[in-house]
């Protein structure tokens, strides 16, 4: 079944992941992948495609877009997103999109009104943000796919609307912004979620709409999160600060 291997080697990390709890910046505690965005006045000539890192660079003023690549752990592929676009692989993201069969989409279940809710809504694992450096700085970041006629589709109303005003800054769940797509229509289909890496569209990527914010750290923690199933709606993100 497609993304079995990388089911057991996550289910495995979670089994022995050491236990979390709340910490003074609002991030739960424990073992976790950092990746810091970064904005830069100019951009980078450098070739930084497969080089070591985990920050990406993007414009200070203006959109970047972050290629979402799937695969078995984090990493940045290409760290210079203001060349036109950055890479960065993480695993699959939520439990049903994991144990989906190629070319069947039946991660997704058909409603009484006719639209489709895909994925199970717990993910597999968390993510974690919080926007820092000049008070006045903002981003609006959100997640996209393709669909067959290679159109942008995009989470737009549950995009990611960044602020650094706030102080002391606090980490935040961002899982259902950066991890689901929420209310869209695709080949007249209405969908009520679509998580990432579901085959319902393809070549995912962030969207990244900066408007002078200098840094964006995100913190990928390997704890379930339950997102809705509309939008907007709670999530529990309990079991990421379970003692």
């Amino acid at each position: 079944m497609k993304h079995l291997v990388f089911y057991m080697a996550l289910v495995l990390t979670l089994v022995f992941a050491p236990s979390a709890h709340a910490t003074g910046n609002g991030a739960p505690s424990g073992s976790h992948y950092n990746l810091n965005i970064i904005c830069v006045p100019n951009g980078k000539k450098a070739d930084m495609t497969g080089t070591q890192g985990r920050t990406i660079f993007v414009a200070c003023d203006g959109t970047s877009k972050i290629n979402l690549i799937e695969g078995t752990d984090f990493l940045v592929l290409d760290r210079n997103g203001t060349d036109g676009s950055a890479s960065f692989q993480l695993p699959p993201t939520d439990t049903g999109v994991i144990t989906d069969q190629p070319g069947v989409n039946d991660e997704c279940t058909l409603n009484l009104d006719g639209s489709f809710t895909c994925g199970t809504g717990t993910s597999v694992y968390s993510v974690f943000a919080r926007a820092l450096g000049n008070r006045l700085g903002t981003a609006v970041m959100m997640l996209c796919g393709l669909d067959d006629l290679g159109l942008p589709v995009c989470g737009l109303d549950n995009q990611l609307k960044l602020d650094a005003s706030g102080r002391p800054a606090k980490f935040e769940n961002v899982t259902a912004n950066l991890l689901y797509i929420y209310n869209v229509t695709i080949n007249g289909v209405f969908y009520k979620r679509i998580p990432l890496f579901s085959d319902v569209l393809q070549d995912y990527f962030w969207n990244y709409d900066n408007n002078g914010l200098k840094l964006l750290q995100l913190r990928f923690y390997h704890c379930t999160t339950v997102v809705p199933a509309d939008w907007p709606g709670p999530i529990d993100d309990s079991a990421c600060f379970a003692k």
